[in-house]
C-alpha cells in the first residue's frame, strides 16, 4: 500500500490517547522484524533512519529497502529520517522517498532553530512531507551508548527540558507536525533511574496542540510509558531496547553448545527478536489493533 501520512497516523493517535512506534531500522532484518510485528500486531508504524547511522549504512543504499518493504506492508507505514542535523540529509531522504523528516535544531538557540525549522517546513510542505522538530534538549551522553558526545552530568540538567512557555510560540512560527520534548528521558542506556517530569508534559500538551514525541524512552517502565502516553505523548522513538534485546538472543544462539551455527540462523535469529521486542512495545503503547 502507498505511504501512510506520519501526520495522519499521528492525528488518530492523538485523538485516541495511544502512541506509534517508531523504529530506526538499519538493516534488513531490522526491517523485517519490526514491519512482522507490525502486522502480527494490526499497529500503524513509523520506521526511521537516524542521520547518525549513516555511518552504519549510507542513506542511499537503505532508503530503495525502506521503500520498497513499506509499500508492501499490510498495515499503514510512515517513513521518517530521525534526528536529521544537516539540511544535506534532509533533502535527500525527501527525495529518496521518506514521507517525513525530524529536524533536530536542539543544539541551538530557540531563534536559530525555529528559523531553520521554519524553512524545512516549506520545503516538506511542496513535497507532502510531514515535519517533526524538536524542542529543548533530549541528552545523549557519552555513556549511554547511543552515539553520544556529551558528558554523563547532562542527565541531571533540567535546563535542558523543554520550557511550555515557548511551545506555543515555536508551533505557530514553525508550522510543525509534530514536537519532540524534553522532559525526563535519555538517549541510550540509562545511566540512573529516569525521573520523570509529568507536570511539565502535562503543560506542553496544553500548549503546543500537535502531537507530542519522546525520543530516548528505552528502559523506561510500562507504568511511565503509559502516563506518559496518558499525558500527551503520541509517538515514541525506539532502538536502544530493540537492539540490545537482539544482541542477547545472538549471545544465546551462539553459547547453546551447537558444534555448527551458520549466519543464516544468526540473521532469522535476530529477526525474530526485533520482532519480538517490537511486539511487546507495540502493546504498551496501546497501538495494537489500531491499524
Amino acid at each position: 500500500m502507498p505511504l501512510a501520512s506520519m501526520a495522519e497516523i499521528l492525528a488518530d493517535a492523538r485523538q485516541k490517547k495511544y502512541a506509534v512506534g517508531c523504529y530506526n531500522a538499519i538493516n534488513l532484518e531490522m526491517i523485517r522484524g519490526v514491519l512482522e510485528a507490525a502486522e502480527a500486531e494490526k499497529s500503524p508504524v513509523i520506521l526511521c533512519h537516524a542521520e547518525v547511522h549513516f555511518k552504519f549504512t549510507p542513506l542511499a543504499k537503505i532508503a530503495p529497502i525502506l521503500v520498497h518493504e513499506a509499500a508492501g506492508a499490510k498495515i499503514p507505514v510512515a517513513l521518517l529520517l530521525d534526528h536529521g542535523t544537516s539540511f544535506e540529509a534532509i533533502l535527500q531522504a525527501m527525495h529518496r522517498g521518506f514521507n517525513a523528516v525530524m529536524y533536530d535544531g536542539s543544539n541551538l538557540m530557540y531563534d536559530e532553530n525555529a528559523a531553520n525549522t521554519r524553512e524545512i517546513v516549506k520545503i516538506a510542505r511542496a513535497l507532502g512531507v510531514a515535519v517533526e522538530a524538536e524542542l529543548g534538549h533530549v541528552t545523549r551522553p557519552k555513556s549511554g551508548g547511543a552515539g553520544g558526545e556529551e558528558d554523563d552530568s547532562v542527565i541531571d540538567d533540567t535546563s535542558l527540558y523543554t520550557d511550555p512557555l515557548e511551545v506555543r510560540r515555536f508551533v505557530e512560527e514553525t508550522g510543525v507536525d509534530a514536537l519532540a520534548i524534553a522532559f525526563g528521558t535519555a538517549h541510550g542506556v540509562y545511566l540512573k533511574t529516569p525521573r520523570l517530569d509529568i507536570e511539565r508534559l502535562q503543560a506542553i500538551d496544553k500548549s503546543a496542540g500537535i502531537p507530542l514525541v519522546m525520543h530516548g524512552g528505552s528502559g523506561l517502565s510500562e507504568e511511565a510509558f503509559r502516563t506518559s502516553i496518558a499525558h500527551g505523548i503520541c509517538k515514541i522513538n525506539y532502538y536502544t531496547g530493540m537492539a540490545l534485546h537482539a544482541a542477547e538472543r545472538l549471545k544465546e544462539a551462539l553459547g547453546d553448545g551447537r558444534e555448527k551455527i551458520f549466519y543464516h540462523d544468526l540473521m532469522m535469529c535476530t529477526v525474530n527478536a526485533f520482532r519480538e521486542d517490537a511486539q511487546k512495545t507495540m502493546r504498551i503503547f496501546g497501538s495494537s489493533g489500531r491499524a
